[in-house]
This record gives structure tokens, sequence and C-alpha cells, in this order.
């Protein structure tokens, strides 16, 4: 085993920010995590979410299990996306665009917010990303500080891992693809 391998996570990231002759400055922006999350994970003082770490592996250009090394088994993870799953079809909100299975990272949903209301919360944190596209009505959603308004026709991407809300300000019900990548 080689000598980065054994390294703990933070350092594995520290290594391969020297090596590309990056600030913590320039990851940040490259990442859109701030400084500080990126430097509590450097110093081991976090675990980081699997949305950094994904974005984290195509910001240096390498695969993520080389940034794991030995972390949560992929049997983990197929048990993990199934409850998710398994918890938004339960909602009234949610109904199922793709077939179920644990072994499927992207999921698709038709989701339906009624007038005047926030969306029910399921699974609102979850490592990944999250592609949600108006169909009909319109949309508030706020992704960490930030909030976006959406109408028929807008969408959005963002990284999952970060608190969202979804709400409905409108007089009509809003109709919605979300389209969910669990890794």
């Amino acid at each position: 085993m080689s000598r980065k391998a054994e390294q703990p996570f933070g350092k594995r990231i520290r290594s391969l920010r020297e090596e590309k002759g990056l600030t913590l400055d320039a990851l940040s922006r490259q990442t859109g995590y701030p400084v500080d999350v990126l430097e509590d994970v450097e110093e081991g003082r976090i675990a980081p979410p699997v949305a950094l770490v994904l974005q984290l592996g195509r910001t240096f250009k390498v695969d993520i299990e080389r940034l794991q090394a030995g972390q949560e088994k992929e049997a983990d993870a197929k048990k993990r996306r199934a409850k998710s799953h398994k918890k938004r079809v339960a909602s009234y909100a949610y109904s199922p665009l793709t077939r179920p299975g644990e072994e499927k990272h992207l999921r698709a949903y038709r989701v339906t917010i009624d007038p005047q209301t926030d969306h029910k919360g399921v699974e609102y944190h979850h490592e990944g990303e999250e592609f949600v596209y108006v169909l009909d009505g319109r949309l508030n959603i706020q992704v960490g500080q930030n909030t976006s308004v959406l109408r028929k026709g807008e969408s959005i991407l963002f990284d999952s891992s970060l608190h969202h809300k979804l709400s409905n300000p409108a007089r009509e019900k809003a109709e919605l693809i979300v389209v969910i990548y669990i890794p």
C-alpha cells in the first residue's frame, strides 16, 4: 500500500491541493465550499460530506476511491439509497419516474407542492446532486443561504448535501421533476 493511501483523508486532500499548486481560496472557488470547511477537513476536525468528496475528486481529477481509501462500503451505500427512495415514495408528493433498485444512483420523481405551502421535508440532507425542473407553477427554493424563485420551464442544479427547502408561494399547485444523484 502506498504511503498516500495510509494518510488520513485531510492530509491526502492537502497533499493533492499542494501538488496542484492551489490555495485554499482557489480550492474553495472550484468546489463551492467555504475555506473554513475545507480547512476543517484538511485538519481532520470534520468528516467531509460525500458531495464534497465527489467535488474534490472532480477538481483533482482522481478516482474518489483514492480519496476515500477504505471508507464506506458499497453495500452500505446501496442500503442508504434504497432507504432514501422508500421515504420519498411514501410521501404524498413524490411519484417515482424511474424503477426502484438500490443499485441505482440516479432517481427521478414527479413532485407536487400544494398552493401556498412548504414542501414536506423528505430527505433534505443527502449526499450527491439534485436537479429541479418546474413543469408548472412557481417554486421558491432555498439552498444553503441562497433563495431562488423558479417558474415554469426553469431549473436549478445544486449540491444536495447543503440544506435545501422548497415552497410554493402561488395559488395553484406547483409540479416539478426532481432528479437526484446519490453516490
